[in-house]
């Protein structure tokens, strides 16, 4: 019986040992930071920071960074709204429209311009921009930023969507699945962001309709812009200043180092997608982006104002304090 004893007080213990050696293993649980993007050359900055580490730089050894990528705006927005994203690159349209719903979402930087490019299926019939009334056209998403672009353009012309009593047809889809569309026939006008543009154009010979500087706000908007929420912005500057700062380093390294972020742009967008795009694909689109962390805050005004009279937002947008220039400067 006293050998039983001994021997269940021994288990005892060591039961107690292994528990507080477990309590001590999870109180040194590093904290994680959630970084979101799009496997687009609107987003390279967010594959050369991965790359290069600059958020790991930045925020320290007890900072676990975490990358989730997704294919459209609206999917993004909701992991912010749930937390499951601390930040990342959006487009400037689904960051607007739910900042006008009441989410908690500030533009902190701007990650890239241009990269929109409208282009007609080989075969479409489609010669000219007046061509495309009646037409299919894909986006990404219903609202994204492209949609705006594109029909903002075609609003000029008098050519409006079925969503607003027009003629256009309205289908949306992944960009990496452009080309099986246009090969398809399913669509007869992509509304393409880079380099997904390039891959049409060279892959299925379709023609460019519209062009990066002619599409509405082609160069002055931000293609992409870094976003957090208020509430992170609030409880922990510092930490988003430190994500900004990377964001800086990255933007930083594209602008004087294009053909080695070309090569991790190919090699992350291919992990993602699992599509190799070649260097030559790689080139034309680079062609039409350029990259900057600062905001046109004119710029994403008036694309929201363009936005409302589309009827993608129900009021008259005011973004005065959905951008935060604070990290920025």
């Amino acid at each position: 019986m006293k050998r039983f004893t001994a021997l269940l007080s021994i288990l005892l213990f060591a039961g107690l040992l292994a528990a507080c050696g477990s309590a001590s293993g999870s109180s040194e649980e590093k904290e994680q930071v959630v970084i979101g993007y799009f496997p687009n050359i609107n987003h390279v900055p967010s594959m050369i920071a991965k790359e290069k580490g600059y958020y790991e730089e930045q925020l320290g050894d007890n900072i676990e960074i975490v990358y989730k990528t997704f294919s459209g705006g609206s999917d993004f927005m909701t992991a912010l709204k749930t937390g499951e994203v601390d930040a990342g690159l959006v487009g400037p349209g689904p960051a607007m429209n739910n900042y006008t719903t009441g989410t908690d979402v500030k533009i902190i930087g701007a990650g890239s311009t241009g990269g929109t490019v409208i282009l007609a299926r080989e075969g479409s019939g489609i010669e000219t921009v007046e061509d495309i009334d009646g037409k299919t056209f894909i986006t990404p998403h219903v609202g994204c930023t492209h949609d705006v672009q594109f029909e903002t353009s075609m609003k000029e012309l008098g050519i409006t969507s079925e969503r607003i009593n027009g003629t256009m047809v309205h289908t949306t889809g992944k960009p990496a699945t452009y080309q099986s569309m246009f090969e398809s026939g399913k669509v007869d006008v992509a509304v393409a962001p880079e380099p997904w543009a390039a891959v049409l154009a060279q892959e299925t010979g379709a023609k460019v309709i519209i062009s990066t500087d002619d599409v509405a706000f082609g160069n002055t908007l931000p293609a992409s812009v870094l976003v957090s929420s208020g509430e992170l912005i609030e409880n922990d500057p510092e930490l988003v200043q430190k994500i900004v700062n990377a964001h800086k380093d990255a933007t930083a390294f594209i602008n004087e180092n294009p053909e080695e972020a070309k090569e991790i742009a190919i090699k992350d967008i291919k992990e993602i997608t699992d599509q190799e795009l070649s260097k030559e694909v790689i080139d034309q689109a680079w062609e039409n982006i350029g990259f900057t962390y600062k905001v046109d805050a004119e710029a994403i005004q008036a694309f929201g104002d363009s936005s409302y009279a589309l009827d993608f937002l129900k009021e008259k947008p005011d973004f005065t304090n959905l951008i935060d220039t604070q990290f920025i400067q």
